[in-house]
């Protein structure tokens, strides 16, 4: 092979190994400040830790079992017997195994010379699972965690080194599965403009930026308002998952699972931005950032009305105006990145997933990822001449 393919499916497997580790290391850190809230003997705090962590570990596990069992097998991509796959499920186990599966593809491909077709494409399958699974663990468990910290460091006015420690792999897990998911939609668009460093560090920063000031809102109404940030949570939530149902989300290959999705997206929304339906999404994104903003507004006025309750109150002074200048800045970064950096492709009838052709023989002897081509087909905006994604409701997996 050439030294430029060959270098970028390196750097493929290297980001992948550095996402396994910080996996790792981010799960290391919230069981490490756990302990150390038990040791000193704040049992409610590493309950809500564990219950978090715990949470979001069934949640992955499902959405890994139901994929698995939707994608069809192939004898150039065998699956483990049943048991085995429901076992390392039932043992929170199903995530590392798609990581080490992909891991283990991915040396495969740049081991050889010259990789068949078949592997690439088994690579990027896999890969693209990789890459949502660590956005719904971002959103299920490393953002609420961040918010927790915040919020306990807040309240006590104090911060511990293992606080510190949590803070920052959860910053790091964020921005890798920020920028790991715009990388895995990128791989599936059917004709590949370019799509330069510029563009990632853009999406990524507006992204970042607005997140943290929701993040930080949160996390003081929950310092002053322990009790009623559940309640808040909680009605947000029905809000939101309510409004995911009315764009009618076809994601998952049955309806019982489809509410496992939908429940997952309104967590994100709460949070941040996320793209399920097709068609223009300037109105629902301008919708959904107006009422996060005002609800944002509303729980600043709630606790700058009571910001003498915590140890803290200094730091007000400074982390309002700072979050007021992040969001400010995030927000022009996202539409700089709309209005300039964001691509639009083509979507042909007969390419999906890349570069195969689905009509072809080959091409129907391909894994093809149809999750991920379709929430990139919402994800990137249409050409006014393209076709609509073939088949739809085929069976995903290996054609």
């Amino acid at each position: 092979m050439p030294w430029s393919p060959r270098a970028a499916l390196f750097w493929d497997l290297v980001l992948g190994v550095l996402g396994t580790l910080a996996f790792l290391i981010d799960l290391g850190a919230d069981l490490w400040a756990a302990s150390q809230y038990v040791l000193s003997g704040r049992y409610l705090w590493a309950a809500l830790v564990l219950a978090l962590l715990g949470l979001s570990s069934v949640a992955l596990q499902l959405f890994s079992w139901v994929w698995l069992r939707a994608d069809l097998s192939s004898p150039h991509a065998p699956k483990p017997p049943g048991h085995c796959l429901a076992l390392l499920h039932v043992l929170q186990l199903g995530y590392l195994y798609r990581c080490v599966q992909g891991l283990q593809q991915g040396l495969l491909v740049w081991r050889q010379e010259v990789p068949t077709q078949f592997d690439l494409a088994y690579a990027d399958f896999l890969s693209l699972d990789i890459s949502m699974l660590r956005l719904f663990e971002t959103f299920l468990e490393m953002t609420p965690q961040l918010t927790l910290v915040l919020a306990i460091m807040l309240q006590s006015g104090s911060a511990e080194y293992y606080q510190w420690v949590s803070i920052c792999t959860s910053f790091v897990g964020i921005s890798w599965a920020l920028l790991d998911y715009h990388r895995a939609l990128r791989t599936c668009l059917p004709s590949k403009p370019l799509l330069g460093l510029g563009a990632s560090v853009i999406y990524f920063l507006w992204n970042l930026l607005l997140l943290w000031p929701r993040v930080l809102v949160v996390a003081l109404f929950s310092a002053l308002f322990p009790r009623c940030v559940a309640l808040h949570f909680l009605g947000l939530w029905l809000v939101l998952l309510f409004w995911v149902w009315l764009q009618g989300t076809d994601f998952m290959p049955d309806p019982c699972s489809e509410w496992l999705y939908r429940a997952t997206v309104a967590t994100i929304l709460y949070f941040s931005w996320f793209n399920v339906a097709e068609g223009r999404t300037r109105g629902r994104a301008t919708i959904h950032l107006a009422f996060l903003l005002n609800d944002s507004l509303l729980l600043v006025v709630a606790w700058v009305t009571q910001s003498t309750w915590l140890p803290s109150g200094c730091l007000l002074q400074r982390l309002l105006p700072a979050a007021g200048a992040c969001f400010l800045l995030g927000l022009a970064l996202r539409l700089v990145y709309y209005r300039w950096l964001h691509p639009s492709c083509r979507w042909e009838p007969d390419q999906v997933d890349g570069t195969r052709g689905l009509h072809s023989l080959e091409g129907r002897q391909l894994p093809q990822n149809r999750r991920m081509a379709h929430l990139a087909k919402n994800f990137f905006p249409k050409g006014r001449d393209e076709a609509a994604l073939p088949w739809k409701g085929e069976v995903n997996g290996v054609l």
